[in-house]
């Protein structure tokens, strides 16, 4: 095959990822004085284990533009364009560094910015996968992904603020009054970045319920190719009323589950969960 897939680790893709031949870039994942590679030698318990030690977050860093030279020479080298997929550059400065690295090749790499992340990104990877199953050129599969990007929906709800607090991405009386008040707000991304959506209030697998009945609302045209439920460790019986929730109000033809590795972890906390697919 003379076109190879890869992507950045944040696209949480799992074993869906290693049965498509999906190549990995890790983002660097740092405890204080100790820097990780995302999904090689750290997993999201680690994450758990250190803020309830420090109360800290750990920090993330993306591939130098240097690390991204190498990881595409190998592909380059053995006679394949490369079609890498990047978090949301709003997010993360990996997709600028890999950009600027695919400038050495002479467009044999083709660097998309997904505008997502955890398995939004995997969605757009997993489509690429089928174009290419099917025959199209690397080109053609960069257009008809980027053409699909504002359609994936990526969002989840979490547990607990605790996470977005420590993170800046909600004020302390918000996350004490969430937590009294059982509150856990839709997170949605909006053009490449994460916003607060629908204040969901009650138990999680109430909120869950809420908010799958939302998306099959505002999302009735989909592509039902497949959803992932993609979670931060959750409780397993929230996992499988998810699924079972999904399979009522969608009719998609596979469903993947998905744990979010420790880059998305540090950010969003444990039981948070999400349902993501490509809408019409």
């Amino acid at each position: 095959m003379d076109i190879q897939l890869t992507a950045d680790s944040t696209c949480d893709l799992g074993k869906y990822g290693q049965e498509r031949d999906v190549k990995i870039m890790p983002l660097s994942v740092i405890l204080g004085a100790d820097a990780y590679l995302d999904g090689v030698n750290i997993v999201p318990q680690d994450i758990f284990d250190h803020v309830e030690k420090t109360g800290q977050l750990p920090k993330t860093a993306a591939p130098s533009i240097g690390d991204y030279a190498e990881f595409f020479k190998k592909f380059v080298d053995e006679g394949k364009t490369v079609i890498h997929f990047n978090i949301s550059s709003k997010s993360s400065s990996s997709h600028d560094y890999a950009a600027e690295a695919a400038k050495e090749f002479g467009g044999k790499v083709i660097v998309i910015d997904t505008k997502a992340l955890s398995s939004g990104q995997g969605l757009l990877v997993m489509k690429a996968y089928d174009l290419l199953q099917a025959g199209m050129c690397a080109k053609d599969i960069a257009q008809t992904v980027n053409r699909l990007r504002p359609l994936v929906n990526t969002s989840f709800i979490p547990d607990r603020l605790d996470y977005l607090y420590k993170g800046g991405r909600c004020s302390r009386m918000a996350m004490y009054g969430a937590n009294i008040l059982k509150i856990h707000p839709l997170i949605e991304m909006e053009d490449g970045q994460l916003v607060a959506g629908t204040k969901y209030r009650g138990s999680m697998q109430k909120c869950i319920s809420s908010y799958i009945d939302d998306l099959a609302v505002k999302y009735p045209a989909y592509d039902d190719t497949r959803c992932f439920i993609t979670h931060s460790s959750a409780d397993r019986e929230l996992v499988e009323f998810a699924e079972a929730k999904v399979k009522e109000k969608f009719a998609f033809k596979e469903i993947c589950e998905t744990v979010a590795g420790s880059v998305i972890t540090g950010h969003c906390g444990r039981n948070t969960l999400g349902v993501l697919f490509i809408s019409k």
